[in-house]
């Protein structure tokens, strides 16, 4: 370790800051997962991101979830880093952290340390089974948080249960929840001059991303077992249906309007299809509807359906999407450094978010460039 902290290639911006989060500073601890994920949408939206990394990472600059940040190298096991690292610390308004419960304390960059130098920062905290709890230093994956919450157990056949990528856990209950917490946390320093610290669990926000369904179960519209309720493939109405050409549709004719529409552009005049809401008809009616989907390619239901309030899309791969008309027209898909993948979201009308590009930059620059704002 030199006696300076050296940075790699970076991910900061050539460009004038643009979104609504320019002017914010955050230092992020390299992790993987929902960590840098929740990262690039606060630098998509403007944040200026320094990531702390391992000496020798170096920067990838294909990488997806890491756009739009200086990447800083260092041995977090070297006190004049662990300085470094708090006097940088001591200038910006979030960190954010993937470890386990317990590994910035054992390095001398626990919350009551560095909040001592700096009393307004936010300190995000991004864990499976968060800060404290029986299994907070055990280790898991996504499949493993969003198990105990009730989620894993509803997604999947009737036979078992299905992995949902790790959507539900790592981004959805993770990444996504880290992002409001440390915004809200943002907001309310902006009042009180003082920070606090933002304990993100996946358990805890897979468990927050059921509460309609906890509150469907209490109203007797939810019931125990997958494919037995009208949103995870029990209903006839709302799903996956293949077609002639092997390539699958989804449907979601949930209102009386849309069914009707279903029903008018599938063909479906048989009467026992009156039945909708009725869940003993629905096995009966999904094998009809396999029938009737397999009788056209998907192209051919494509101009039927598509655009029509019959609630229906094609199932397309990662490979096709970017070239569907809608998704091309909104320039959903951007390509960077010969990568295509998603671009910045939500969109803002006054102070869009960007991907920022690389610009190489020292850390003792940056670090003076921060006391000067400060």
């Amino acid at each position: 370790m030199t006696d300076a902290i050296t940075h790699s290639e970076t991910g900061a911006s050539t460009q004038p800051a643009s979104g609504p989060l320019t002017g914010v500073r955050i230092v992020e601890f390299a992790g993987i997962g929902p960590g840098p994920f929740a990262c690039m949408l606060l630098a998509d939206m403007g944040a200026e991101v320094l990531t702390l990394d391992r000496v020798g990472a170096r920067k990838n600059l294909k990488s997806v979830a890491g756009r739009g940040r200086k990447v800083v190298e260092l041995d977090l096991k070297d006190k004049a880093s662990i300085a470094q690292v708090l006097d940088l610390l001591a200038h910006a308004d979030a960190l954010i952290e993937g470890f386990r419960p317990g590994v910035m304390e054992r390095l001398g960059l626990g919350p009551d340390v560095v909040q001592a130098r700096n009393p307004r920062l936010v300190y995000g905290r991004m864990t499976g089974w968060g800060q404290e709890g029986p299994l907070a230093q055990a280790a898991g994956h996504d499949i493993n948080y969003i198990s105990v919450t009730g989620a894993l157990a509803a997604i999947g056949t009737e036979q078992k249960p299905v992995p949902p990528l790790n959507l539900v856990g790592d981004f959805g209950g993770g990444a996504l929840y880290l992002v409001v917490g440390v915004l809200a946390a943002l907001l309310e320093s902006k009042k009180s001059g003082k920070g606090q610290v933002v304990d993100a669990a996946m358990c805890d926000g897979a468990a927050s991303l059921m509460s309609m369904f906890f509150d469907m179960t209490a109203m007797g519209r939810w019931i125990e077992g997958r494919e037995s309720n009208f949103l995870d493939g029990g209903a006839h109405f709302y799903g996956v249906y293949e077609c002639a050409c092997g390539n699958f549709v989804s449907i979601g004719s949930i209102e009386p309007q849309f069914y009707a529409l279903l029903r008018r552009h599938a063909g479906l005049t048989d009467t026992s299809f009156d039945a909708q809401m009725d869940r003993k008809a629905w096995p009966e009616l999904k094998q009809k509807l396999v029938q009737v989907f397999k009788t056209k390619t998907r192209e051919e239901w494509c101009k039927i359906m598509e655009g029509t309030d019959v609630c229906f899309a094609p199932v397309l791969t990662m490979a096709e999407a970017p070239h569907h008309p809608h998704m091309a027209a909104r320039k959903i898909f951007v390509s960077r450094h010969g990568v295509t993948q998603p671009g910045p979201a939500p969109r803002f009308s006054r102070t869009p978010s960007a991907i920022r590009e690389p610009a190489s930059a020292d850390i003792v620059e940056v670090t003076a460039a921060w006391k000067g704002q400060a």
